[in-house]
């Protein structure tokens, strides 16, 4: 299903979407619909759940009225979800064709259409790219009456959130047999086009600058690794050095000769979300063009079993000269970010570094779906991701960085390992370890969104299966704070 937002200022269907105040206060209906419609829609509203935020009634055999609730203190998050709410109204209807009259609504809340249809388009993401049957079916919105207008750079800012956030999503939802670390590397040179410099480091390149960390991951797999830079530059008047995103990318986690177990292991195939972020970010900037200077890092491999592959008990050196000894070949991801982040902060010396990996299990077990890990070494950078993430309810929980776990990640025969032996604070420890690889002079921020990824359930603005978690988040962060 396809949805399509048209401005044609006059109704071209009978299926009428009004506005009204918060418990379905129809009173300033009657200037948009008949006496006749208004004393039957009063009529069953007596008998109504009002406690619901859409309702809906039939007039006539061919007329159906849409009733949205608009409660008095709104937020942007409220309106979206709105949206999403009606998509799922219209995902089961075999209706074709909405007007929606924008001069219902009695909110002051400036850009509300953009935000109620903003809502409607990211809950719309169906990935059935391997379905033989394809739903084609097209669904038309036309919004009417003189609220509907927004400026350009507005409507502009929609579109490309919901881009970046669908090319992350397609990139997790794609099976790993198709998006191997190359057939990656060559969606991301396509981002070309959009202005964004992309630069790509294969292994003999990736072994001339001593990514062994990066590269250890990938040994045992017949797909080459890679490092992939996606360079914005939108203001080229600030001199000042970048905002840095640094993202997991492995395309798939076997667990190496640490194998995981079968069950559910399909699922590893969003073990690369972190970097499908912040893919879908640096485009979400490219699009909108932003007036910031970013860039995104991201590490792409392939953890696999093998006869070349990475064994429990091996030492590797990462790029920036600390010895690593490998315990479990399946905590790899922080082997990846490892090289990932140093290489950002030596190169391009940015303002910040905000990494973003399905890193732990454990992050799960403490957060659920609700929130993604915060760690952080700087204050101001985790209180403005907790505000933006409150406000686009893309949510972030920060949890403790400290030395005294700092000392479980200590290796007896190297300068650290990838795992804590001890047992407990997986997530913890799993940041720790990252922080080893990051200057005390740079703020760093690490997002574990192992728990946000990807949900089995639909939930507001995600209709299930990839969720894209984090593209909205740090749009808004730059917006309200780097713009």
């Amino acid at each position: 299903m396809t949805v399509q937002v048209l401005y044609k200022n006059k109704h071209n269907s009978n299926n009428h979407v009004l506005f009204v105040e918060e418990g379905f206060n129809i009173g300033g209906l009657k200037k948009h619909i008949s006496n006749t419609e208004f004393s039957y829609i009063s009529d069953l509203l007596k008998n109504s759940d009002l406690k619901k935020n859409l309702l809906f009634f039939e007039v006539n055999s061919k007329k159906t009225i849409f009733l949205v609730s608009i409660k008095k203190n709104l937020e942007t998050s409220d309106i979206e979800n709105l949206g999403a709410e009606f998509h799922g109204y219209i995902n089961y209807d075999k209706k074709s064709e909405y007007t929606v009259n924008s001069d219902s609504i009695s909110s002051k809340f400036e850009n509300f259409i953009g935000y109620f249809l903003h809502g409607l388009k990211l809950k719309s993401y169906k990935f059935n790219l391997y379905k033989s049957k394809k739903d084609t079916k097209l669904i038309s919105i036309n919004v009417i009456g003189k609220k509907n207008k927004f400026t350009i750079k507005n409507e502009l800012r929609f579109k490309a959130i919901e881009k970046g956030t669908f090319f992350a999503r397609d990139l997790v939802s794609e099976p790993p047999n198709v998006l191997n670390p190359k057939e990656y590397v060559n969606r991301l040179l396509k981002l070309r086009k959009l202005g964004i410099k992309v630069t790509v480091y294969n292994e003999v390149q990736l072994k001339k600058l001593g990514m062994h960390s990066l590269l250890g991951v990938g040994r045992g797999s017949i797909n080459e690794s890679f490092l992939v830079t996606l360079e914005w530059n939108g203001n080229k008047k600030d001199k000042r050095a970048p905002l840095s995103f640094v993202g997991k990318g492995v395309c798939f986690d076997t667990g190496g000769i640490s194998l995981k177990p079968a069950k559910f292991m399909e699922e590893m195939k969003y073990d690369m979300a972190g970097s499908a972020v912040v893919a879908g970010l640096i485009q979400t900037l490219a699009t909108r063009k932003a007036e910031v200077n970013a860039v995104g890092v991201v590490g792409l491999v392939e953890n696999m079993p093998g006869g070349n592959a990475q064994r429990p008990g091996d030492i590797v050196k990462a790029y920036n000269g600390k010895t690593i000894e490998v315990l479990n070949t399946d905590a790899e991801g922080r082997l990846v970010l490892a090289d990932a982040l140093s290489f950002t902060e030596a190169k391009f010396k940015p303002r910040f570094m905000i990494d973003l990996a399905t890193l732990t299990g454990a992050i799960i077990i403490a957060l659920g779906e609700e929130y993604a890990g915060l760690f952080s070494n700087n204050d101001d950078l985790s209180n403005k991701l907790f505000k933006v993430g409150e406000k686009v309810k893309e949510k972030v929980w920060r949890l403790p960085l400290h030395d005294n776990y700092d000392k479980l990640m200590n290796s007896a025969i190297a300068d650290i390992q990838n795992i804590n032996y001890s047992g407990g604070a997986g997530s913890i420890t799993a940041a720790q370890f990252l922080q080893r690889f990051v200057s005390n002079k740079t703020p760093w921020a690490h997002l574990d969104i192992a728990g946000m990824a990807f949900s089995k359930k639909a939930a507001n603005l995600n209709p299930g299966g990839a969720t894209g978690f984090g593209v909205r988040l740090l749009n808004q962060l730059i917006e309200e704070h780097y713009e």
